[in-house]
């Protein structure tokens, strides 16, 4: 079991340690975690408003409730303290007088309190008293004349004629809330058992500096843990930068050495390619250098005419050689333009005639049957280099098709609808390995890549094919495919654009 956490946990470390950071995953996640706090500290500052609110709201009503019923109940014992006196004097009529006023004046010294009265009826008519002699005479002597208060209270007085039928049935305490603070208060006033009224008062409690300071309390908070985590992310975005940038320019170093080898090593494939190149066509350059030298020996009045008309498109095609043996990637207007007007009939019949028929081994063996289309218009192209295409195909198809007898046909025609000429080059022989005509991810037939070759593998093997590709496609703008014949053989396709 141990065994097997084990290989697990290696598993997952190992599947980390593809991932890299990079110096911007570090500043997203820097980001991320500091949204992510100031988030979570307004979402918990609103949910704290929001509870202060109600807890302010609840404490202001209760606080106004509970100042008024004190004021009621001190009223209400000191009216049942002189009831229970039994001689009263003129002494204590002053003396529970001077208590009613102080009573009902010492609430009014609070900031939060704007209106103390006490709410009577007499004779239908509601009235308001805040004067304690006046309380004292309508209580205890049934003084229904209650003079007019120096200080009116209309507000109070409508306010009770719309709840008084409420407060005198329940005898319980009623706030009614104006405005966002301000408590109106009224609280049964019951001397000696009986309804007679309600002291009225009116509070705005005053809690929002309780309020404000647990708020910016909190906010100090907040922004000390901000600052803290802001620190400690500085920290780390500090250490993984300079981490990061050692690492990248460790890496750009590296990059660096790899670009210059990879530079060196293409300038080498280069060489060695060309190397290879110039073999090649040394060796097609040997040959012909070989008929030119057999034209020569053989040189007499009557076939003047013919050997320098040969020997002078041999000479020729040395010189071309020769050219590209100097130019890795000659200039284009050297392969075309305007100037050259090939035909690939003429090319097509000097081949076969002056090139293969000439060697020993071809003549017997190998019969070519050409079928070219009069019509095929010239080409603006270098003809010695439509040369190096077309040979190397044709001995193509002779070293693929066995060693008994073989029959290549070269056919040219014209297709004026699509301005198009295409040459086929033919034969019956063995025909082209499957694996050959199959295409690379670039579409490219295998037969047509370097090192690629119909033949046993030998050191420059290969190259026949590869070259008359590169030069049709790159050089001359021409196509080139490759395919195997229903019955037997195969063919090649040039397709010449006009």
């Amino acid at each position: 079991m141990a065994e097997s956490d084990s290989k697990q946990f290696r598993q997952i470390t190992g599947k980390l340690k593809r991932f890299r950071f990079e110096l911007k995953h570090i500043i997203v996640l820097f980001m991320i975690l500091i949204l992510f706090q100031l988030l979570v500290s307004l979402v918990h500052k609103i949910s704290l408003q929001r509870f202060l609110k109600k807890t302010q709201d609840w404490y202001q009503q209760d606080s106004a409730e509970r100042l008024a019923n004190l004021t009621a109940t001190s009223l209400e014992l000191l009216v049942e303290t002189r009831i229970q006196n039994k001689n009263p004097g003129s002494d204590d009529a002053r003396k529970t007088i001077e208590a009613l006023n102080i009573i009902l004046s010492q609430e009014i010294l609070q900031h939060n309190v704007q209106d103390v009265c006490v709410l009577v009826e007499k004779g239908g008519r509601v009235a308001a008293i805040d004067n304690g002699r006046v309380l004292y005479a309508f209580i205890f002597k049934n003084d229904a004349r209650i003079p007019p208060s120096d200080e009116p209270h209309p507000q109070a007085i409508q306010m009770y004629g719309k709840i008084k039928k409420k407060l005198q049935a329940s005898e319980q305490i009623v706030s009614i809330l104006k405005g966002r603070e301000t408590y109106h208060v009224f609280v049964p006033f019951v001397p000696k058992g009986e309804y007679m009224g309600a002291l009225y008062m009116k509070n705005t409690p005053e809690f929002s500096g309780i309020a404000s300071e647990i708020i910016s309390s909190y906010n100090e908070t907040s922004l000390i843990f901000v600052a803290l985590i802001f620190l400690g992310l500085l920290a780390m975005f500090y250490i993984s930068s300079y981490t990061v940038k050692e690492r990248d320019a460790a890496r750009e170093l590296l990059y660096r050495e790899r670009e210059k080898q990879l530079e060196e090593h293409i300038h080498f494939q280069k060489e060695a390619l060309f190397a290879k190149r110039i073999y090649h066509t040394h060796h097609k350059a040997e040959k012909v250098m070989g008929f030119i030298k057999e034209d020569l020996q053989s040189l007499n009045a009557e076939n003047m005419e013919e050997v320098t008309y040969r020997v002078s498109k041999y000479a020729n095609f040395i010189s071309r050689v020769i050219y590209d043996m100097k130019w890795y990637d000659p200039p284009v207007q050297t392969i075309r333009n305007p100037m050259f007007r090939s035909d690939l009939n003429e090319l097509i019949r000097f081949i076969v005639k002056y090139i293969f028929l000439r060697i020993s081994r071809n003549t017997n063996r190998v019969k070519f049957h050409l079928e070219l289309d009069e019509s095929l218009p010239v080409v603006h192209v270098n003809e010695f280099v439509a040369w190096e295409i077309l040979e190397p195909l044709i001995q193509n198809s002779i070293d693929h098709g066995g060693d008994g007898e073989l029959n290549i046909t070269i056919r040219t025609c014209y297709f004026p609808d699509e301005k198009e000429s295409k040459i086929f080059i033919s034969d019956d022989g063995q025909g082209i390995r499957p694996d050959l005509l199959e295409e690379n991810e670039e579409g490219i037939k295998r037969i047509f890549l370097e090192n690629i070759s119909t033949k046993d593998s030998g050191d420059n093997s290969g190259y026949g094919c590869y070259i008359a590709y590169e030069i049709s496609r790159q050089r001359c703008g021409w196509s080139l495919d490759a395919e195997n014949l229903p019955e037997k053989g195969c063919q090649f396709i040039v397709s010449i654009p006009h």
